[in-house]
């Protein structure tokens, strides 16, 4: 069997040994004479699973005193309305920095429940929508906001916080689904973080949500039980039945990273695979006419999502089907941007990125 390089935005490539360890402890888990799909979550077995996937994630990320970590079900999208929900308190309004396609669904959402102040937004850039992140001076926030909203990384668009923003004492919250564990964050700058596994973690069906404690017990009377923070703090992320499997393919993958050496290793090798790619889009419009055309601010350039375009639409079609032919699939940009899309998370290996670097060329070479 030969596995392809599957740049696909999430659900995302997992890593070999993570499938690998998976396949081999599908129908017996280290014993137990069942699969951890059939196991019951409050079983000795999973207990331990799950007690052992919090304990990494906390590690990994320095998650300090004074934070819960949470296994949720939903997705970001969920989130969407279950962050209001839970942070408003007797506050009405909260503070959205609008970077794309995704910080506009969670606006959209939570006008559901509160007063939504658009603090500053990059959607009339003159070189195209969503382009970059606006500059920090530019924000226009309003003290009495329940939180600050912010998406780290655009998937969509391929737009990434180079910075973590300084909100004074306003909560700030952060859609982290395609950045998470990509990089080293100082937790403590944040009131909550959240994000879906799909694309960093895991299989879709899991949401890890990290919420400062002293932000629970603010929810709204129309909070679903199963989705109010504090009781599923409470409960140990277990008021409902979690997301059993997703929550050990998760932990299987934080051991990887691990032995990978831990998320400064995991930066370092995103910047060098980010780095290569961004390199042949540069010289493509510096030494080649630009046949293929990133418009992205160079300060604003996603590690995770590398997104662009052709000079002529029409080649696109090719471009993708010749890449498929070699083994590169799911590079088809966004249906909302058109283009191509290569997501280059953890678990996308420099070789991949370097077969497609080399196809661009071949391609150039025979089109530019």
């Amino acid at each position: 069997m030969t596995r392809v390089f599957n740049f696909s935005a999430g659900p995302a490539t997992l890593p070999e040994p993570v499938l690998r360890q998976a396949a081999d402890e599908m129908l017996d888990w280290q014993g137990s004479g069942m699969s951890v799909m059939e196991m019951s979550h409050r079983g000795p077995q999973f207990m331990a699973i799950m007690a052992d996937a919090l304990s990494r994630l906390r590690a990994l990320l320095g998650v300090p005193p004074g934070y819960e970590v949470l296994f949720m079900q939903g997705g970001a999208l969920g989130e969407n309305a279950i962050v209001p929900m839970n942070l408003l308190g007797d506050q009405h309004s909260i503070d959205f920095i609008d970077t794309g396609e995704w910080s506009k669904k969670s606006m959209q959402e939570a006008a559901r429940y509160a007063r939504v102040n658009v603090a500053a937004s990059s959607a009339e850039d003159p070189a195209g929508s969503y382009t970059r992140i606006p500059a920090r001076e530019t924000w226009q926030l309003d003290a009495n906001a329940a939180y600050v909203h912010i998406c780290s990384n655009e998937t969509i668009g391929g737009v990434e916080y180079g910075f973590t923003p300084d909100v004074g004492s306003v909560p700030l919250v952060a859609d982290m689904s395609s950045s998470i564990l990509s990089q080293p964050v100082d937790v403590s700058k944040y009131g909550l973080i959240y994000g879906g596994a799909q694309k960093n973690i895991g299989p879709a069906g899991l949401t890890i949500v990290i919420v400062k404690t002293s932000l629970l017990g603010r929810a709204l009377p129309c909070t679903p039980t199963a989705f109010n923070y504090r009781v599923v703090a409470e409960n140990g992320s277990m008021y409902n039945t979690p997301p059993t499997y997703a929550i050990y393919i998760a932990g299987l993958v934080f051991k990887w990273i691990e032995d990978q050496g831990g998320l400064a290793a995991m930066a370092a090798r995103n910047a060098e695979k980010a780095a290569l790619l961004y390199d042949a889009l540069d010289r493509s419009a510096l030494e080649r006419g630009g046949l293929f055309v990133t418009r992205v601010a160079r300060d604003c350039r996603s590690r995770m999502n590398v997104t662009f375009h052709l000079r002529d639409e029409a080649l696109t079609a090719p471009f993708l089907a010749g890449a498929q032919a070699r083994g590169m699939v799911q590079l088809r940009g966004h249906r909302v941007l058109g283009g191509v899309r290569a997501s280059i998370y953890n678990a996308m290996p420099l070789a991949g990125v370097q077969a497609l670097v080399a196809w661009m060329a071949e391609f150039e070479a025979a089109n530019g």
